[in-house]
């Protein structure tokens, strides 16, 4: 039975109250106790009807409203038993429970994600209010990185750690701020900000701290890694061979010494060996230099440049040798009033890098073409492209290519990319690489 209905009923018994309290002044005016007691009798059962089927409505909201306050969204109402308005009521009430618990069920859902995902950095949390102290979440590592036990109030920490306490706890860092803090047993450097938020009345306090040293320390190891490993293998490339080779030249020199008679010395052979081992020595020197060339470059000479000078520049230095390959190449600008504040000598090198890249992806290719176009795109970032139909790079290398001294190439140092990334780097831009293999690639330098 909906809303209207019940208005309906309702309004229909306090008629007939009304037209029973009419009768009965009727019959007692005309002095007919016959009636009067009949119409009397009519008249408290339909009081107690209405009394009835009002109340039963309000009994039914009030258990509802009942259940609200103590959240209990369990309960469940009949509803296929008791009168047809009630019968309704109870059907909205369920439904109305069941969407609720499907929110609370939605909310904690989240709440165990989120929870979880919290538990999983290496970043410390913690939100706690601030009136009281009471920790509202905190996550593990917040009470590694402070060399603290789990806690339920923060005064557990002023207790035991005043100092770490104020410094942590009482004194505000809206910004991330780098501070160090005294342990037992070291003094670590951290990261902290914080942030105050209110819930209805109660104010609450969110600290975030991350441990710089130990960040630092396991990116530091990483690299020396990475590093170590690539000059051991390079350098074992090369001091392998030479001290083999050093030591059967000094074998046969022993020989034809001890016995000069018997062993002769070929001085061929001792000059080839001689030379070999200048070659690999001077790879070495190339290699350490090759090396050298990738810490260098630590500061820019930046001046305004227009990049129709630019191109115009590395047009004249390249086109013939290119062309002298049966390679097309063709520069342009899609606007003579494009201009970079750039190091024009080193943007010139990672640009001779990338075109001669392209040369050499092409020259196995017919009817190569290279393309080197400069534009503004819509977000008013300038890009110059590299473009090329040569014969692409494999996917399985695509991101390696800018790591120092990966190469592909049987002469390549590995070592052009990589101080291509550098540069622009330094200039606060990026280079960005699409290749699709045995159709070509575009590197893309975006100012």
């Amino acid at each position: 039975m909906n809303y209207r209905s019940y208005i309906l009923w309702l309004f229909f018994r306090v008629l007939l109250l009304v037209g029973a309290i009419l009768a009965l002044v009727y019959f007692i005016y005309n002095d007919q106790p016959t009636y009067i007691v009949i119409i009397s009798i009519a008249l408290l059962y339909l009081l107690i009807n209405t009394y009835t089927f009002v109340k039963r409505r309000f009994v039914a909201i009030d258990d509802f409203f009942e259940a609200v306050k103590y959240r209990d969204f369990s309960r469940w109402f009949p509803e296929d038993r008791g009168p047809k308005d009630i019968r309704f009521l109870y059907t909205g009430f369920n439904e109305i429970n069941r969407t609720i618990k499907e929110i609370n069920s939605q909310n904690e859902a989240q709440y165990v994600y989120l929870q979880k995902i919290l538990e999983m950095v290496d970043i410390g949390i913690i939100a706690y209010n601030l009136e009281s102290g009471d920790v509202l979440w905190s996550n593990e590592p917040f009470g590694d990185i402070l060399d603290v036990p789990s806690f339920k109030n923060i005064r557990f920490v002023e207790n035991r750690k005043p100092e770490l306490f104020n410094t942590v706890f009482e004194t505000y860092h809206r910004e991330p701020d780098s501070i160090s803090i005294a342990l037992q047993n070291e003094t670590i450097k951290i990261l902290i900000s914080d942030t105050v938020f209110q819930v209805k009345d109660d104010a609450f306090k969110l600290i975030v701290i991350q441990d710089i040293d130990n960040t630092l320390n396991k990116n530091e190891s990483e690299s020396w890694k990475k590093l170590l490993s690539v000059m051991t293998h390079e350098i074992m490339n090369s001091i392998a061979p030479i001290s083999s080779l050093a030591d059967t030249l000094q074998q046969n020199l022993q020989l034809a010494i001890e016995h000069p008679e018997e062993t002769r010395l070929e001085l061929e052979d001792l000059n080839a060996g001689v030379k070999t081992i200048k070659n690999r020595s001077e790879g070495l020197l190339k290699f350490a230099k090759t090396y050298r060339s990738l810490s260098k470059v630590t500061h820019l000479n930046l001046q305004r440049v227009k990049i129709e000078d630019l191109f115009s520049n590395i047009q004249l230095l390249m086109e013939p040798s290119i062309k002298a390959k049966a390679i097309a190449i063709t520069f342009e600008v899609t606007s003579p009033k494009l201009e970079l504040d750039i190091d024009a000598h080193l943007i010139e090198q990672v640009l001779i890098n990338l075109i001669l890249n392209a040369v050499d992806a092409c020259k196995s290719k017919d009817h190569s073409e290279i393309k080197v176009l400069a534009s503004q795109n819509p977000n008013r970032d300038i890009v110059i492209k590299v473009i090329d139909n040569g014969s692409g790079i494999p996917k399985d290398i695509l991101e390696n290519i800018f790591v120092p001294f990966f190469t592909s190439k049987a002469t390549g140092s590995g070592i052009g990319l990589s101080l291509c990334k550098q540069i622009m780097l330094l200039h606060k831009g990026r280079i960005i690489v699409k290749s699709i293999e045995n159709e070509g690639s575009v590197f893309s330098l975006v100012f």
